[in-house]
């Protein structure tokens, strides 16, 4: 009972309202956690336990309307850490080798179509795994508007390149044949090998290179020389060290071609240049280079692209290059069977350069002139071939 002479108690009066117009505590306000009823009594310690009663034991007090809240003050967040960084630029790359792989399977999608004729190809299983006997052909077809003497953009063409892959399940060989190498041409004789495009197309190619060499033929890629530039423009350029080349490709600028001129060792090219050098039959620089030597230069081309392609500077271009490396090819292989060649080209080493080496001349029953490959020397580079 309180004395008679005691004063009043002293009230401290709270006003509920709508949320938003609740202020925030004045300056030596009590906030919530600080009631704890009649001035004077030490506030209990701090921090509700699972049954939601407070370390001392007493049940947590229901906070009072118009009261703010206790703001807690934690430690400041630090900076981003380095694991956090690896993570997103982990996810950010694997993101970017997704979306290449996409664009790489619709180019090949819309690219993939019938090749010229009827080829019996296949019998091997997915390249990446399987080993696989892969033929590539360019054909030396004259642009349109060339002034170059003798030269018939409209007529059949041959091929111009004529080159073996044997890739696939730790397989990794290549074998090149001279284009003017006598053989025997289903239905048209002996003639050169290059002139079996021209009669046939791409499948009596086949055919004549499978009876001339005795293996079996999986798959064809025609390089498409008008978007083959593209692809290496797409790169950034490869790296090609050789000897000097002045070449005059389709009669040069003057005829509506083009003029190459590299000089001796390593030079950085683009994509006129690239296709300009494997097609170089007769170099200015050196006259006794022969139709081996232009093979030993495709091979080389080749090469530089995969080390281009397996570099870091390829991959920010990886989209770029995944959609414009179908338009350059045209090819029997759906997307993912094409995908799965490539992926064993960039796994795999870089094989020696091989060519049929010819023993001799010979002439063709319609009075060319051509070479000629001795069968023993054709049996062992095919044997190294199959082998890989």
């Amino acid at each position: 009972m309180p004395h008679p002479s005691d004063p009043p108690p002293e009230y401290t009066k709270y006003r509920s309202g709508p949320s938003f117009l609740r202020r925030g505590p004045r300056p030596g306000e009590p906030l919530l956690d600080d009631f704890r009823g009649a001035p004077g009594t030490p506030p209990p310690p701090d921090g509700p336990d699972e049954d939601g009663r407070r370390d001392d034991g007493q049940p947590r007090r229901p906070r009072l309307p118009g009261l703010p809240r206790r703001r807690r003050t934690g430690a400041p967040r630090g900076p981003i850490s380095f694991g956090r960084i690896v993570k997103w630029v982990v996810l950010g790359a694997i993101a970017w080798v997704g979306l290449s792989l996409v664009l790489f399977l619709i180019s090949a999608q819309i690219q993939q179509g019938d090749l010229s004729g009827k080829v019996a190809l296949g019998g091997a299983g997915f390249p990446l795994t399987s080993p696989n006997t892969v033929l590539v052909l360019g054909s030396d077809q004259r642009p349109k508007g060339s002034k170059e003497a003798g030269a018939d953009p409209s007529g059949p063409s041959r091929s111009d390149s004529i080159m073996l892959m044997r890739v696939g399940g730790g397989k990794n060989s290549r074998l090149s044949i001279p284009r003017d190498t006598i053989v025997d041409i289903p239905g048209h004789g002996r003639n050169k090998i290059n002139a079996a495009y021209a009669f046939g197309g791409p499948a009596l190619a086949v055919e004549t290179i499978e009876n001339y060499l005795g293996i079996k033929v999986n798959h064809l890629i025609e390089v498409n020389f008008q978007n083959f530039p593209d692809l290496i423009d797409a790169m950034g350029g490869i790296t090609y060290e050789g000897g000097c080349v002045v070449s005059k490709i389709n009669g040069g600028f003057k005829n509506g071609g083009y003029t190459l001129r590299l000089k001796k060792g390593k030079t950085h090219i683009d994509g006129k240049q690239a296709l300009a050098l494997a097609r170089t039959r007769h170099n200015d620089c050196n006259k006794a280079e022969s139709d081996l030597t232009r093979a030993r230069r495709q091979q080389k081309i080749l090469s530089a692209m995969k080390s281009r392609l397996i570099s870091p500077w390829a991959f920010p271009r990886l989209p770029l290059i995944a959609w414009n490396t179908p338009k350059a090819l045209k090819s029997d292989m759906s997307g993912p069977t094409l995908l799965g060649l490539f992926g064993a080209l960039a796994t795999s080493g870089s094989p020696p350069t091989r060519i049929l080496k010819p023993d001799g001349a010979e002439t063709a029953p319609d009075g060319g002139a051509g070479l000629h490959v001795s069968d023993a020397e054709k049996a062992r580079d095919v044997e190294r071939f199959l082998k890989g």
